[in-house]
């Protein structure tokens, strides 16, 4: 089995392979050399997974590029998610922020400002959810610091029309009945930054994540509290308020222990760990006890872990990877007890995937 690791970064797209022992690494590209690239992910499951990467081009707009061959080379798809040319809102897709393939190889693209899209050819077509995209509150949507992004695609493994996903700064909606549907599910989720804490839409979501094993259960990062849902999403409870800062952008549910959870506190105003000190934090217990992991670690640091950019490949012990926006990536193999650094002076990370091969 061989782990590759796709990182998106502010020039493109470079893709790590691993030896059997995930020891030592071989770069490949940048690929998309100079483009913004905010995703890369691979469908699961196949002997040569297929690869797909959201890459916000100067020339030609935001693009899908993908790869049938691990990734050594890639193609431009034959067409992009776009809003039609008359629409409510006269709208127009800036960014792709997040790619997702379910278990039926449908891919869905969230992009900016806010709204989602499918393919179910292999990225021949798109077709819009415009329950969501032309939402009737959408004139009241305001954008977090990176924008109006739809930034989180959470497909129910088991159940596939149940949808849900998050925006900044709306919060996390969803929809049970394939994307028909969509309705606000931010109970008890804070917003600190307006007059009312908990309204019904407004809240600055950072990440979602769950563990397939038990994908009732999400874990939210937020900007300000870490909360989990144990009935994908229908409300929310906090269990963050123990860690050095609730503020953060990641959070990663670990694959095969589905009470482990990860995160990275960082200062709100600063954006830069706190004490200037690069830490992982890590639950067993979702939430109910926290743990620093930092050994390996540097013991001054003043950058960010954005949202996209921590993942784990499924291996046994499960590797867990991270990527700064200092261009480091730094990788655990033995379950988050140490930490060694993969790469460096890469450009500004943006995204982290795992696919195994």
């Amino acid at each position: 089995m061989t782990v590759l690791v796709l990182v998106g970064t502010a020039k493109g797209g470079f893709i790590f392979e691993g030896s059997p022992s995930r020891r030592s690494w071989k770069m490949r590209g940048p690929f998309f050399e100079g483009f913004d690239t905010y995703d890369m992910i691979g469908e699961e499951g196949d002997e040569r997974p297929a690869l797909y990467a959201g890459v916000n081009t100067w020339t030609w707009g935001p693009v899908i590029y993908k790869s049938k061959d691990s990734g050594h080379t890639w193609r431009k798809a034959k067409n992009h998610p776009r809003f039609p040319k008359k629409n409510p809102h006269q709208l127009s897709v800036k960014r792709i922020w997040n790619l997702q393939v379910d278990r039926g190889k449908r891919l869905y693209a969230g992009v900016e400002p806010a709204a989602l899209f499918v393919s179910e050819d292999d990225s021949n077509t798109w077709e819009g959810f415009d329950s969501l995209n032309f939402h009737q509150t959408r004139k009241e949507w305001q954008p977090g610091n990176g924008g109006l992004c739809l930034h989180t695609i959470i497909v129910h493994p088991n159940q596939g029309k149940k949808i849900r996903v998050g925006i900044s700064a709306v919060g996390v909606l969803g929809s049970d009945d394939g994307g028909e549907k969509w309705r606000f599910m931010n109970k008890n989720i804070r917003a600190d930054f307006l007059p009312e804490k908990y309204p019904e839409y407004g809240q600055c979501v950072h990440k979602i994540d769950f563990n397939p094993s038990r994908p009732d259960a999400l874990f939210l990062q937020n900007h300000g509290g870490v909360y989990l849902s144990k009935n994908f999403g229908e409300n929310w409870q906090e269990i963050g308020r123990s860690l050095p800062s609730d503020f953060g952008f990641p959070i990663g549910a670990h694959p095969h222990e589905p009470d482990k959870v990860y995160v990275v506190p960082v200062k709100g105003e600063t954006r830069y760990p706190p004490n200037g000190e690069f830490q992982l934090w890590v639950s067993q217990d979702s939430g109910k006890r926290w743990f620093k992991s930092s050994r390996g670690l540097p013991q001054r640091s003043y950058f960010n872990v954005l949202r996209e950019a921590m993942a784990m490949d499924g291996e046994e012990p499960c590797g867990i990877y991270v990527g700064c926006t200092n261009g480091q990536v730094f990788y655990s193999i033995d379950d988050d007890k140490s930490w060694q650094k993969m790469a460096e002076n890469l450009p500004r990370i943006y995204s982290v995937s795992c696919v195994n091969t």
